[in-house]
Parts: structure tokens; sequence; C-alpha cells
């Protein structure tokens, strides 16, 4: 027979009270009514908050998108014919967040922040809600540092600053994304962290726009965020705010951020979907009449922060597909209202060679020379108008009228200055070498060049000035900001950099 010692059981017994810790579990649970197309409708969640985050069977997550009296609707971010009627759904009790931090830098990731690109998991120890209000008004100070993009014709005519939302808009295959990589590419070796969303699009043009990326070395410092053509709406309506998270994360850091959404024409679309189907009232061209709110709270995070908060910037790139250049379309008016200018891309300058195909009357920064260097706005003040005059005046000589010798001058300089501003894919130029180019042009060093050869001076001309021409290069480079710089003819860089392009041109041979 065993014998128990009363002390030890009791002693057993006390530790145990002890060490008994009561958690009781209590979540709300609800039951699938319907499903499909993305979206669920969902009995029993009464307590529910909208945005909150439900769990369906197998992990599957969903955000609570419509409160109604009888039922919650569900947008499912996931494989939704996994789910079935009847099926659990557990809320969560927390709002919808992403991965963040120097761990999601050079990945390809999904909305939720999954990966995709086969290199294991994001191994982050930070998270940030997707959806955050936007710093207001005392927080943000004035956009006047410049974001340069490389291109020609973007940083001289429509000069986009760190903590801008510049619009690039145009018809379908006019070159939006091809402006928005370029810009990417330039960032090497500035700092600045990007952010590429591709929504809506292709999984072939987004492999092909990440092997550029790849191959220009700029993925070390790019973070591409896919929702693809095949991927459901709700991932589609939620991947922008994914990615303006992840940027936020760095901006908050003191760091500056470049976010490219290509493109917003099919978030609104997704947007559309999602709420029709949970029949809420159409609007304007059948989209709910939240579209505008849905743009706005995204790109108003797009800031340039006060030096009390760490002076950190989103800079924002919206990119806009319109249908046979209607710009006065519903989503079109709504995003150019948002932004702080547009950059707009014109179907026949592309078809004519003109690339970028930038229509330089509709195009505008809003910001406007706060966001360019000293020397840039001395070269190209008057060159948007220069441009446009030379529209009128190429439309009044295709009549066949005599023109006086310096109408004939300006048409003359108007063609090579279209010349010159063609730029191709993937080859950004410096600031110094943008400059250069600019100022012969306006100042008629090119006058003598023939037309047909104005493209190949310009190869010539760059090599020259990184090799032969790098005293005024360094010169030009140091004195960006100076305000005398390429403004007066007297003034020290002015004189190096016209000696190195007249030294040029005595050598060049068209």
């Amino acid at each position: 027979m065993v014998k128990f010692n009363a002390d030890e059981i009791a002693s057993v017994i006390s530790k145990e009270i002890e060490q008994f810790d009561s958690q009781v579990d209590v979540r709300e649970v609800g039951t699938v009514l319907e499903v499909g197309d993305g979206i669920a409708r969902v009995h029993g969640l009464t307590g529910v908050a909208a945005g909150e985050m439900v769990e369906f069977p197998g992990g599957i997550i969903g955000l609570a998108f419509n409160l109604e009296e009888t039922s919650v609707g569900i947008i499912i971010l996931g494989d939704y014919l996994k789910i079935e009627e009847g099926d659990e759904v557990k809320a969560l009790g927390k709002l919808l967040s992403v991965p963040v931090g120097d761990a999601v830098v050079g990945r390809v990731l999904d909305p939720l922040g999954n990966p995709l690109d086969g290199k294991g998991p994001v191994n982050a120890t930070e998270s940030r809600l997707v959806e955050t209000i936007a710093a207001g008004v005392s927080e943000r100070k004035p956009v006047h540092e410049p974001m340069q993009t490389g291109i020609k014709a973007v940083d001289s005519m429509t000069p986009i600053g760190r903590g801008q939302r510049e619009l690039i808009i145009g018809d379908r295959k006019t070159g939006k994304t091809a402006i928005a990589i370029d810009a990417i590419i330039n960032q090497k070796t500035t700092g600045v962290k990007c952010f590429y969303v591709a929504v809506g699009q292709k999984d072939s043009s987004v492999a092909g726009v990440i092997k550029a990326l790849e191959e220009a070395g700029a993925m070390d410092y790019t973070t591409v965020i896919v929702a693809g053509a095949s991927a459901p709406a709700p991932l589609q309506y939620v991947a922008p705010y994914a990615g303006t998270a992840m940027a936020e994360q760095f901006m908050y850091n003191g760091e500056h951020c470049l976010v490219v959404y290509d493109d917003l024409s099919k978030q609104a679309t997704a947007y559309r979907e999602l709420s029709l189907l949970m029949r809420r009232p159409p609007g304007r061209e059948a989209f709910p009449g939240d579209v505008f709110y849905c743009h706005s709270r995204l790109l108003e995070r797009s800031v340039k922060l006060s030096d009390a908060l760490g002076a950190g910037s989103i800079t924002s790139l919206p990119i806009i597909e319109t249908q046979e250049g209607e710009v006065s379309a519903y989503i079109p008016t709504n995003v150019i209202s948002i932004t702080d200018g547009q950059i707009y891309l014109q179907p026949d300058l592309f078809f004519s060679g003109v690339r970028p195909a930038m229509n330089a009357g509709i195009s505008v920064s809003r910001v406007g020379g706060a966001a360019q260097v000293k020397a840039m706005k001395n070269v190209a003040g008057g060159l948007r108008l220069q441009l446009a005059s030379f529209r009128e005046l190429e439309a009044f000589a295709q009549l066949g009228t005599e023109l006086d010798p310096v109408a004939q001058r300006d048409l003359d300089r108007g063609y090579r200055m279209v010349e010159l501003l063609k730029q191709g894919q993937y080859l950004p130029l410096s600031v110094s070498e943008q400059i250069a180019m600019i100022f012969a042009g306006t100042e008629g060093h090119l006058d003598e060049v023939p037309v047909e050869a104005v493209q190949k001076w310009e190869a010539g001309f760059v090599d020259y000035f990184e090799t032969k021409g790098k005293a005024a290069k360094d010169l030009l480079d140091a004195n960006l900001n100076n305000g005398k710089a390429m403004k007066s003819k007297d003034d020290e860089t002015t004189q190096a950099v016209v000696n190195a392009i007249q030294e040029f041109n005595k050598t060049f041979t068209p």
C-alpha cells in the first residue's frame, strides 16, 4: 500500500495554484452567409469595426468593409475559392498591418508583405498599419529639395521636389512607366528608398520592370509590391496603401522615399468592383461616391516632414491611364486636383518619335522653381514658353507662309530643342549634364548643328564633358546652387561651360 504525505500533496497543489494563469480567449465569431468574387457576407460579427481584420478557416485574412444591420461585408485578401458557406469567421481585433524596415528593401512582395521572389521569408522585426492618418499641416514644411529624375524634359520644365505628388498621365503605351522607372534608376547615388507598386499590371510587364531595375542595379534600394491583373480586387485595392506604409517607416526615420503607383486607374476600378459587389450606390461612371477619398487619403500621405519630425519625405508619382486622351474623365480630374502637378504624355508626340512624349503646354509642376537647383532655374526658365511658341510657329509654317528671319531662327532652334529633349529609356543624366545641354540649345550653340545630328552631338558632348571638359563639369557641380551660375555671361561657371561647348563644337563632325 502506497502512503501519501499530506504536506507534499499540499505543497504541489499550492505550487500549481500559484502558477495557474487563467486566460479566457474572447473573440467574436460569425458565420459565412455567402461568398464569391473576393467578398463574403458574414452574420454574427456585431462588434466588428470598419477596417478590422477577420480570419477565415485556413488562415485566410479578410477586412471588414461594409457594416450593415444584419450582416458584415468582408473583402477577402486571399483565395476566396477555399471559403464555403457556413464557415466560421473570427474577428481578430486588430487592423491590417504590413512588415516594414530594411528587411523589405530589395524584395518583391504582395500587398500583405508575403514574398513573391523566392528569396525566403521577410525577416522584419517591425510592422506598420496599412491605413494611417496623413501628417497634419503643422507637421509639414514646404517642398524645397529637388528630386532629380535624370530626364531633361522633366527636370527642366516640370521639376519634382521631395515631398511632392507629380501625376504621370497619358494613354496606354505612351511611356508612363518608363518615366517612373528612369526616376527610380536615377536615385542610385542619392540614398532615396524607392517603392514600385504595380496594380492590375500583367505579370509579364512587372517581370520586365524588375529585370530593368536589376540590370541598372536599382533593386538594391527598391521594393516592388505586386497585385497583378490576376490578383483579387481586394488585393489590388489595398496595394497602394501597403506600399505607402512601408515607405512611411523610412520617412519617419528621417529618410527620403520615392513611391510609384502604377496605376491608380486600376486601383479605382478594383474599388468600384468591390463597392458594386457590396451594393454600395454607384455614382458617376458607376464609381462609388467616396472614390475621391480613396485617392486623397492615399496621396496626402506623401509629404515633406518638418525638421522637428526628422525632415524625411515621401515623393509620389501616381500614374493614371486615360482613354483617347480624355483628361476630363472622372478619375483623371479627381487625381489632378489632389496632386501638385502633372506630366501629360501625348500619343501623337510618342508615335512621331518624341520620347518622353511630354506635352509642354499641359504639363505643369505647381511646386515649380522651389524644387529646382538655381543653375537649372536660370537656364530653363523660359524653356516651356519657347517650346509652346515653337509649336504655334510650326503650325503656322505648315500653311506655307513666308516667315521673317527672327521667326525662322526661332523655328529652327525649336526643332533642335525638341531633338535635344529626346532621351532614351534607362539613360538618366546628371544635373550638370542636363544644364549644359539645355544651355547649349537655348543660347544658340547648336544653331549650326544639323537637326538630324543633334542627338549625335549630345552623345559626343556627354563623353567630352566627362573627360576633357571635366574641369567645367566639376565647377558647374560645385556651383549648382549659386544664383549667378549660368545667369550672367561674365560668371566664371558660365564661361567655363561656354568654353567647353565651343571647344567640343570645333571637333564635332555631324
